[in-house]
């Protein structure tokens, strides 16, 4: 018998999956705030480490390109130089300055973990997962604690990830267009664009999304690429593709060389191997979930990647961008699948040793302890094992080994140009064996008078011996007998053993050369090298 009144309607909390099923208008919201301090976080962890070392060779490369611009350089593509002399002209040459860009690309990955996990279905713990996964993340550490193309390049992979991921839940087709933009620009900060472009391609091809194909708007974009991209490819042509010259040089040379295998399992020392089963889950979410196959895309353009970086013998770091977006469909697969089963507890039992792995793994990626601690931390835990290049180590591995010795190159080579008559000054040219030391000599120069440096090596054997003729030049970084071989007199007139740098930079001479056999620029073809 009913006693007449009426029970109040139950009203369940809406589930993560049924949130996913909302108009795409209604999942754009904003980050729950634990998603903005993790990328403040990001930020200040660089700028509290980032300039306790030195200045890494590459860096000091970058800027000194970014002197010459050009819309291409041998060994890298245009956009870094770029920015390299933007961030000089605007915030001076200390490292700080040169570090602030890549600071931020670091905050920039954290934000773009969490809009992709949101994009998959993810809430506000898989949001929350996949940006602390990328920032404790080892080879993001060490991408954003110096300027670097490395730094900036996930950045671009995963934008157009994400807008993808916009598009096909429900997004203006016309969102191809600024896909287009970021892809194109993407390619002139790294070429390797062009290996997650064929990705994203093949992974179109390869699931029920090949519709898009049938939009204007994706071939338009397209265009919008090639376009961006045709100016370098251009100055390839016009230079004789010394780009893909290099390449075929360094790689099985230069660059280590290792099995598909171990390129695979490699790639969890990277990512850290207690947040390897994030990523993992991320790809059999994109694969195999119900909800997830919609994104199945992603999946498919990781795997091509990968694929191709084994075939072309890419360095292990090559596929480092691709991980934020698996970290994000991880994160959205363990929210989804594991804590409704599990419960509360599990958020505890992932987050806390993924923190404690980032503590461990911090020092082997950045700058954060003193030297002398970072030469025992990083000898217990046999980082040199794992190497990019063919190339002799220090006490330090070649990421912090390369970081010291140029200063002190550069002041011994301005005690000698001091030195020498008046009249020699005038006309002498400052000679580098190899591009760290020419670009050192560049950034650091001109506070002690001296004038811009000349190699052999890579872009600045493109620019050649500008106007020196070689009646005097001061050497550093080549052997006697090889200067003997160019010029009839050769005098030792200093030398320069830094402390800590890479052996290649360390005991060198500094020469005073005259009378040489040929002029520079007769010669300057005997001089030129690529490695």
């Amino acid at each position: 018998m009913s006693s007449g009144v009426q029970a109040p309607p139950i009203v369940h909390p809406r589930s993560s999956l049924e949130t996913r099923e909302l108009p795409v208008s209604s999942r754009v919201s904003r980050f729950d705030p634990s998603i903005y301090y993790l990328a403040a976080a990001a930020v200040l962890i660089h700028f509290a480490c980032n300039s306790r070392f030195g200045y890494f060779r590459d860096e000091l490369y970058y800027a000194a390109c970014g002197q010459h611009f050009a819309w291409g350089y041998v060994d890298h593509a245009p956009l870094a130089p770029w920015l390299a002399q933007i961030s000089r002209t605007l915030m001076g040459d200390s490292l700080f300055a040169l570090h602030f860009l890549p600071a931020l690309a670091a905050a920039a990955k954290v934000l773009l973990a969490a809009w992709i996990a949101r994009e998959v279905g993810g809430g506000k713990f898989a949001q929350f997962l996949a940006s602390l996964a990328v920032l404790c993340a080892p080879i993001y550490l060490t991408f954003d604690n110096f300027f670097s193309m490395n730094s900036f390049e996930p950045v671009f992979w995963m934008a157009c990830a994400a807008i993808i991921l916009r598009i096909l839940n429900g997004g203006d087709a016309r969102l191809w267009l600024v896909f287009g933009l970021v892809a194109g620009v993407g390619i002139l900060n790294k070429h390797s664009m062009l290996f997650f472009g064929s990705g994203i391609a093949l992974g179109l091809l390869f699931t029920s999304v090949r519709r898009e194909y049938k939009s204007k708007w994706i071939w338009i974009a397209a265009v919008i690429s090639f376009l961006l991209f045709l100016p370098n490819l251009f100055w390839e042509i016009q230079n004789h593709w010394p780009t893909v010259a290099l390449l075929r040089t360094v790689i099985g040379t230069k660059y280590v060389l290792v099995s598909p295998w171990e390129f695979i399992w490699q790639q969890a020392l990277l990512t850290h191997p207690i947040a390897t089963p994030i990523w993992l889950a991320g790809l059999w979410y994109l694969f195999r979930d119900p909800e997830g196959k919609k994104y199945a895309v992603l999946g498919w353009a990781y795997l091509v990647v990968l694929l191709e970086m084994i075939l072309l013998h890419g360095k292990i770091y090559y596929l480092a961008p691709a991980y934020i977006m698996l970290f994000a469909a991880g994160g959205t697969w363990i929210e989804l699948r594991l804590l409704p089963r599990a419960g509360r507890w599990l958020r505890y039992a992932i987050v806390a040793p993924l923190l404690a792995g980032a503590v461990i793994a911090a020092p082997l990626a950045m700058s954060v302890l003193p030297v002398e601690a970072t030469i025992g931390y990083t000898r217990y835990w046999n980082v040199k094992a794992v190497r990019v290049e063919n190339v002799p180590q220090g006490d330090l591995p070649q990421l912090f080994g390369d970081m010291f010795g140029w200063q002190e190159q550069v002041s011994a080579i301005a005690t000698v140009y001091s030195q020498l008559p008046a009249t020699d000054r005038t006309r002498a040219a400052v000679f580098a064996y190899n591009y760290g030391e020419a670009s050192a000599i560049d950034y650091f120069g001109p506070r002690y008078g001296l004038p811009k440096a000349i190699s052999g090596e890579n872009q600045y054997g493109l620019w050649g011996p500008r106007n020196y003729t070689g009646e005097v030049v001061i050497a550093i970084g080549f052997t006697e007998g090889r200067l003997f071989q160019s010029f009839e007199e050769v005098t030792a007139a200093a030398h320069v053993s830094p402390r800590y740098a890479m052996p290649e930079e360390t005991n060198l001479t500094v020469y005073v050369c005259r009378h040489p056999k040929q002029s520079l620029q007769a010669s300057w073809p005997q001089w030129r090298y690529l490695n």
